[in-house]
């Protein structure tokens, strides 16, 4: 099924002949239309607006197979009208049509929470102008609006740009840029944010908010997607209208990363900040709570959200408090068989004052790290240890070298995810100068990071 915004009555965008030949169909956009071109070339589809604004002969239609294309068009091309956009959602309601036009009235102002929607990157919200095949970023609210027009039912939607970068190349200096805009919207008393993000760091991100944003009143929905918006499978428009529910309506205060819960347009899955991961270069439900539940199930299209645990704090009941800042020497490293102790001893050298390992199994190295992490430990810089099974929890106490390893000076990571991890570790030694006290507090639940039990179903299996 593919479901088409608001559509304007008219013919927005069309100029030229484009324009004479589909006034003259009586056609407006959102109606399903049939062009034939002169050299007996058919296109059927739904009549899209254009963004364009060079005139330029071409009509752009959604076809059945969800694909939006430019076609080009002359004095021989004719247009006509198969169904009315009215048509198509009368259809709609039987549940028979694939495709759905929404009715084209606008909300009224004023009458919903406010959402403020920040951009730093990633496809979320830009949009393809089909004659050129450029992609244009689309990030004012009238943008938005525009690309997906359900969200204007749910909030009052403004929007700001604060960066435009790849996802891998975010940064602690820019987790502080973001924390910093996220904090003022919240002190002008807006309801909820909505962070739009590349998705392959977007859980580094997450976990960054959740540290410092400290007695969080609303929602923080970080929201990306997987696949572009001109692709018949897009999840963009189904995440982002999750994740403005969230931000409008959900009852926790939190920081969360909202995406496709399954691979089917059914629900998304609001997962906390600093347990979730990506599991998968490109389905759609490639994002997963780990040794943890998901915060919620949304429902976009029924404006539902179901608790699936007890959020750490609900909507209003706290002030924001700030503590920005991320230590930038700090490091994140995967063991492997055979790795050189110098790795270690290089950091040391180099001034960096915490380094997570993701170790083997329960949380191993090989013992030839033994006596560099012994130096780390005199020198004062603060060793973590995760799992590369990123199910299941730390424990350095079951085998010798483990034992060896907590003699060593290495602190548990319990079951936090070696991300969430090193996010965790930044920011602690950012705010204190002392050794010990950044020790402990890496073993202390700040964010929800760390759960004291699981239970078996949390592994997940897919296909859902």
């Amino acid at each position: 099924m593919v479901i088409l915004g608001r559509m304007n009555l008219g013919l927005e965008g069309y100029t030229g002949i484009a324009r004479r030949l589909l006034e003259n169909a009586g056609a407006k956009i959102g109606d399903y239309i049939r062009i034939r071109r002169g050299d007996g070339r058919e296109f059927k589809g739904v009549l899209m607006p254009r963004y364009s604004i060079v005139s330029r002969p071409i009509i752009v239609v959604k076809l059945d197979n969800g694909y939006n294309v430019g076609v080009k068009i002359d004095e021989n091309t004719a247009v006509e009208v198969i169904k009315t956009k009215e048509a198509l959602l009368e259809e709609a309601k039987q549940g028979a049509p694939a495709v759905i036009p929404l009715l084209e009235e606008k909300p009224t102002p004023g009458k919903r929470p406010k959402v403020t929607i920040l951009g730093t990157g990633g496809t979320i919200a830009s949009r393809i102008e089909y004659e050129t095949g450029a992609v244009k970023p689309a990030f004012s609210a009238r943008d938005i609006l525009d690309a997906v027009p359900e969200v204007g039912f749910i909030a009052d939607i403004d929007a700001e740009v604060v960066m435009n970068i790849l996802s891998e190349n975010m940064n602690p200096m820019l987790w502080e840029k973001i924390v910093n805009v996220v904090a003022e919207k919240i002190e002008e008393g807006i309801d909820g944010i909505v962070i739009a993000h590349g998705t392959d760091t977007m859980a580094y991100t997450a976990a960054a908010l959740s540290f410092a944003l400290r007695g969080l009143p609303v929602p923080v929905a970080l929201v990306g997607a997987q696949r572009s918006s001109d692709r018949p499978s897009s999840d963009a428009a189904f995440n982002l209208i999750s994740a403005v529910l969230v931000a409008a309506q959900a009852p926790f205060a939190e920081v969360t990363v909202v995406m496709h819960g399954t691979i089917s347009d059914t629900y998304a899955l609001a997962h906390r900040g600093t347990k979730v991961r990506k599991m998968h270069t490109s389905r759609r439900d490639a994002f997963q709570s780990i040794n943890a539940r998901p915060l919620a199930k949304v429902y976009p299209f029924e404006r539902k959200i179901e608790l699936l645990r007890p959020p750490l704090r609900r909507r209003g009941e706290e002030e924001l408090s700030v503590a920005n800042g991320f230590e930038k020497k700090v490091a994140l490293i995967k063991y492997y068989p055979g790795m050189d102790p110098e790795i270690i001893d290089f950091l040391i050298d180099r001034g960096y004052r915490g380094i997570v390992l993701e170790g083997t199994g329960l949380g191993h190295v090989g013992e030839q790290l033994l006596e560099s992490l012994k130096r780390a430990y005199e020198n004062e810089v603060v060793v973590v240890m995760t799992s590369q099974t990123l199910f299941g929890r730390v424990n350095m106490n079951v085998y010798i070298t483990g034992r060896k390893l907590l003699a060593a000076g290495v602190v548990p990571g319990d079951d936090m995810l070696p991300e969430t991890a090193f996010v965790k570790l930044s920011w602690i030694l950012a705010h204190t100068d002392s050794f010990e006290e950044a020790r402990r507090l890496v073993r202390e639940n700040l964010a929800g990071e760390i759960e004291y039990r699981h239970t078996i179903d949390l592994y997940p299996r897919w296909p859902h």
